[in-house]
């Protein structure tokens, strides 16, 4: 079964559908790159869904600790490079609820950084990831 449809719209722009449940997105090119970037642009999509996967794992793993990570928050940068056109880096900055014992708090950072969008981005992608707790 496919996860996803993507319709061209024009105007480099794409709507995108989650076949399971209906939720729809749309994406548009960055002003750097021809787009009136109105829309997160596809490589914004996979440098949030880094935070969206990390945050989404410690979530599964705090429920099994019985912690409380409601209201965590995390900050994407995506730095692009030229020649070919790519994500170069992605900088997210976690901020984290406060009063989670130091021990959790290693269990949640490594369970965070071994999440399957780490794994799948392409190795040349520098990852800056950082935690405030």
């Amino acid at each position: 079964m496919s996860t996803s449809k993507v319709v061209y719209k024009g105007n480099l722009r794409t709507e995108c559908t989650h076949l399971q449940s209906g939720s729809t997105y749309i994406t548009d090119a960055p002003i750097d790159n021809n787009g009136k970037g109105e829309a997160f642009s596809p490589t914004d999509t996979v440098a949030t869904g880094l935070a969206n996967c990390m945050l989404t794992v410690m979530g599964i793993k705090a429920e099994n600790l019985e912690v409380n990570l409601e209201g965590t928050t995390a900050e994407v940068t995506k730095i692009m490079a030229s020649e070919p056109r790519r994500i170069s880096k992605i900088e997210v900055q976690f901020t984290m609820p406060k009063g989670i014992s130091t021990k959790h708090q290693q269990i949640l950072e490594h369970t965070a950084r071994t999440c399957p969008v780490h794994f799948s981005l392409h190795p040349d992608i520098e990852r800056e990831i950082t935690f405030t707790w």
